[in-house]
């Protein structure tokens, strides 16, 4: 809940700060005091855009902050945006903005984006005014709520998965029906890819590496061979003067002729044998590098080449790398085969459709029964505490209907397959009609109070902020609004802008707002 409000710089607030504790906190205040700067400074903690006029005049830079606890209450969504409570459980907004268009948002020190602070900010506060409260009455927003005060969602999460596998089935019979439709020029396209990259013969991801290494050597192949075999010609084999290895084997023949003037003469030998077992070795690996074609190597580079300018076409026309182009092969060969089995292939992606679309309809069946049952509940309450609130004849329905496709079966959609409306008559003898057609201000706002008072504990929004919504109604109305906002700080924080006395007289704390 709401703790701290802080507004530095916006309109005339130079540097305002308001303390709030649980229950139900009234503001009231002269016409153009300053009411609604604190409710402009809480939207933009929340999250609302700022305009330049907002910020005071001949400053830089306005400020707005806020401070909320039991923060936990919020952990689901502050996780998704990797945001924790401090270890008192609370967490802090503050947004700056900059004379120049810049802004910044942080909570808890942490940047985030506007995004994700009215995403968290929805969970954290709802604003409720008369002209609020006709957005609401106009958007799509009833569905939501009626799915919260039904608790539909573990079924909600059920059906959205199996929704996800309905629309994946649809989008591959789609596929392969756009397919078919040009199955005669797509057959040749495809043939005509596979024979191309078949041609080739590829197989190996690194051949295109081995190859061009290969090509380097090559074009190094004389440097590399006069290396190479002088290496050999000095320590191994040589058809002209001695080499090391022999000079060694000499030099071992002769320290055995020594034998028996030399008391380790049979461990001189030993070691001048291994020497030159050690020089061959070098001369062997040393040569290894000089491949039997370098004798030849124009010949041998030309293949490489033309086979590095064909791979080299293909990466041009399917993909990156050979990798990628044998993935774009094996998907061409799917596609060719769907194409040559057509016909099988629509009549099993259509039975795959039809048992995911059963899927999906079952549990969206399971959610349009809850919702009915809580439609029912939910307008009864409504409608109960509409008459608490002096209007004695006015009738709440919440209306649950079915979308339908051309052939009677379900029209599935992200939500189900209902269709949620908030109908709304105040005089006995008019029919119902939708909610933001027929209701008057006065008559809006006892109706979004009713409704908050019939979701709060469902919702679990922790703060609720009324502004003014005992406008326009009379003193003894008034009075029973401020008793079911006083009913309703029992399980949240309210705060309610009013220059009712009677909703004022209500509350656990008063704040007066005066411009000096």
């Amino acid at each position: 809940m709401l703790r701290v409000l802080r507004i530095r710089n916006i309109a005339v607030a130079k540097d305002v700060e308001l303390e709030l504790g649980d229950g139900f906190s009234v503001l009231t205040g002269e016409t153009g005091a300053g009411k609604s700067i604190l409710l402009d400074g809480l939207s933009l903690v929340l999250g609302d855009r700022i305009s330049k006029d907002m910020i005071r005049p001949g400053e830089t830079r306005a400020v707005v902050s806020a401070i909320f606890g039991n923060a936990s209450r919020a952990a689901e969504i502050l996780d998704e945006y990797g945001v924790s409570p401090d270890g008192e459980d609370e967490i802090e907004i503050i947004r700056t903005f900059d004379i120049d268009g810049k802004t910044s948002s942080k909570i808890n020190g942490r940047n985030v984006s506007v995004t994700a602070l009215r995403a968290i900010g929805e969970r954290l506060v709802s604003i409720n005014s008369q002209t609020e409260n006709r957005s609401v009455a106009q958007n799509k927003d009833y569905l939501e709520m009626l799915d919260g005060f039904c608790d539909a969602g573990e079924a909600l999460a059920r059906y959205s998965e199996a929704y996800r596998e309905y629309t994946s089935a649809a989008a591959a019979l789609d596929e392969i029906k756009k397919s078919l439709s040009d199955r005669a020029m797509m057959t040749d396209i495809y043939s005509y890819q596979l024979r191309e990259i078949d041609e080739l013969k590829l197989s190996d991801p690194n051949e295109e590496e081995k190859l061009e290494r290969q090509r380097s050597k090559l074009k190094d192949a004389e440097r590399i061979t006069k290396y190479a075999s002088l290496v050999m010609r000095a320590l191994s084999r040589s058809e002209k003067g001695a080499t090391a290895a022999y000079m060694i084997e000499r030099a071992e023949s002769a320290v055995d002729n020594l034998s028996g003037v030399i008391d380790d003469a049979d461990e001189i030998s030993k070691r001048l044998q291994n020497i030159r077992y050690e020089l061959i070795d070098i001369a062997d690996h040393v040569y290894d590098v000089v491949e039997p074609d370098m004798e030849d190597p124009e010949a041998k580079l030309d293949k490489i080449e033309t086979r590095l300018d064909k791979i080299a076409k293909l990466e041009k026309k399917y993909g990156a790398d050979i990798a990628a182009i044998l993935r774009f092969r094996d998907e061409t060969a799917r596609k060719l085969d769907l194409l040559e089995s057509g016909d099988l292939a629509v009549a099993e992606q259509e039975k795959k459709l039809n048992e995911a679309y059963e899927r999906a309809r079952e549990i969206a069946r399971e959610i349009s029964k809850k919702r009915s049952d809580g439609a029912r509940r939910l307008s009864s309450s409504v409608t109960e505490t509409l008459k608490y609130l002096d209007l004695p004849k006015a009738v709440f329905d919440v209306r649950v209907s079915a979308r339908y496709f051309a052939d009677g079966r379900e029209a599935l959609s992200a939500s189900g397959f209902d269709d949620v409306t908030f109908m709304f008559t105040a005089n006995p003898g008019y029919p119902l009609q939708e909610l933001a057609k027929t209701a008057s201000g006065g008559e809006l706002s006892r109706t979004m109070l009713a409704l908050k008072c019939a979701l709060s504990e469902k919702q679990n929004v922790p703060t609720l902020v009324f502004d003014e919504i005992d406008t326009g109604v009379s003193g003894a109305t008034s009075e029973r609004i401020g008793l079911k906002l006083k009913e309703l700080s029992g399980d949240v924080q309210v705060v309610s802008v009013t220059h009712s006395p009677q909703v004022a007289s209500l509350a656990d704390a008063h704040y007066v707002i005066k411009k000096t």
